[in-house]
């Protein structure tokens, strides 16, 4: 049963934000995707582990020089599937954006930094592979939401992550942060301890010392209000310290949604709580 042709698209759009919170809130949001504006395949394989999968979402038609992004979702760095995100690949793909969704290993099995040199492997990956997908490999851009937007940022701001794959931040195009924690030590949250060895963790794990002026252009998004990442001491210090540094940066905040709601805008049902696609796109395709 398609959800959407179900409920009323008011009635729907009201009732997310409340299911968001539940189990089954990705699949009635997934419910919700298009399926004729999007190409995908699925289950690659960038790496030997179980978990080194991803995900390609490709524009229907022709995608020659088509931006890349590749999207890490969040999840305390320990829960999560790319197949959660088809609304954030169906999305960008319909604006012409090819997308890569990538999982990565995660806690308690595995602790930092090997999310990190996870994510630094799928961006090797859509670089090689960029081409093959009709992207243009100069046009390759990170992005991620909540311990996603870590991901992305250390990939983006930490030099050793793609050195370590042959690799340097120059290559990218630039990055995308969606209410994502740059700057939390001393760490309170539980699973978070765990991911990152508290109280072994090093101070070189925070994305905020890692900024300098070679950093890629950057787009930090996040809600006004939020109860799970501080946004005053992650996405506003942030911006502030990368234009410091002269790097290009664009950053808003909005009151209309919170840390999930923040990232379920971008699925077609959720568009009016607030322009992130909007603002993404516009990001991406400036950079040519």
């Amino acid at each position: 049963m398609n959800i959407s042709t179900q409920l009323p698209r008011r009635s729907l759009f009201a009732m997310l934000p409340a299911l968001l919170t539940a189990c089954s809130a990705v699949d009635l949001l997934n419910a919700t995707v298009p399926k004729d504006t999007y190409r995908l395949v699925d289950g690659v394989p960038y790496g030997p582990h179980g978990r080194q999968r991803l995900d390609v979402y490709q524009p229907p038609g022709d995608t020659k020089g088509a931006p890349l992004v590749v999207f890490f979702y969040g999840g305390t760095w320990s829960s999560g599937n790319r197949a959660d995100y088809r609304f954030v690949g169906e999305a960008l793909a319909s604006e012409g954006i090819v997308t890569v969704v990538a999982d990565y290993r995660l806690s308690p099995e595995f602790r930092y930094p090997a999310f990190v040199e996870d994510s630094a492997r799928a961006v090797r990956w859509a670089l090689e592979k960029a081409p093959a997908y009709g992207a243009d490999p100069g046009r390759v851009f990170v992005m991620g939401h909540s311990a996603g937007a870590y991901n992305a940022a250390m990939v983006a701001l930490d030099p050793r992550w793609l050195r370590a794959e042959g690799l340097a931040p120059s290559r990218l195009a630039g990055w995308i942060g969606l209410a994502g924690p740059y700057d939390f030590l001393p760490i309170g949250d539980r699973q978070t301890r765990v991911a990152f060895n508290w109280p072994d963790t090093p101070t070189d794990s925070q994305p905020m010392v890692h900024v300098s002026p070679g950093a890629p252009d950057t787009l930090l998004l996040a809600p006004a209000v939020d109860h799970l990442v501080n946004t005053q001491r992650s996405t506003v210090t942030l911006a502030q310290r990368l234009k410091s540094a002269g790097v290009k940066v664009e950053s808003d905040l909005f009151s209309t949604v919170n840390h999930v709601t923040l990232v379920a805008s971008m699925a077609a049902v959720m568009r009016e709580k607030a322009p992130v696609l909007e603002r993404v796109t516009a990001f991406v395709k400036s950079k040519t």
